[in-house]
């Protein structure tokens, strides 16, 4: 019976995970979306702003995008695989981040929410993952 609990209370716990990971997508996407000449304006180094229209259909693609990954994420079945592959695939996103701040300084300070957002999601894809493990009652899932 213990175990019985355990395993729902773990369950509950990597759903959370789930849902704030597409609460971060849909979050920061949504601003990108309805303001994204302000993300320009606040984020990018003013030797870069600009108020073209390229631009800000850009930043609104990328917004929308980020809240398609965010209801994909708040609409599936996790698995311990789909966090791990949810944390690895955002690997990459640390070194856009560090390449357009440090290497190639386009982005300034505030931008650096999106490593703040890309750091708790890795860490709700670990916690998310560690929630999941197989306990000695709990059946492997099929691969």
């Amino acid at each position: 019976m213990q175990q019985a609990m355990q395993n729902v209370s773990s369950a509950r716990e990597a759903r959370l995970m789930q849902y704030l990971i597409a609460s971060v997508f849909l979050t920061l996407g949504g601003w990108c979306v309805i303001a994204p000449a302000s993300i320009i304006h606040l984020g990018v180094r003013p030797q870069y702003q600009t108020d073209a229209l390229i631009a800000l259909v850009a930043i609104g693609a990328f917004g929308a995008q980020a809240i398609l990954a965010g209801l994909f994420a708040a609409f599936s079945i996790f698995t311990r695989r789909t966090f791990l592959v949810y944390g690895v695939a955002l690997l990459p996103f640390f070194v856009f981040d560090w390449w357009f701040y440090a290497r190639v300084p386009l982005v300034n300070e505030l931008m650096l929410i999106d490593v703040a957002g890309n750091v708790a999601m890795l860490a709700m894809c670990a916690r998310g993952y560690r929630a999941l493990r197989p306990t000695p009652t709990t059946p492997r899932p099929a691969p």
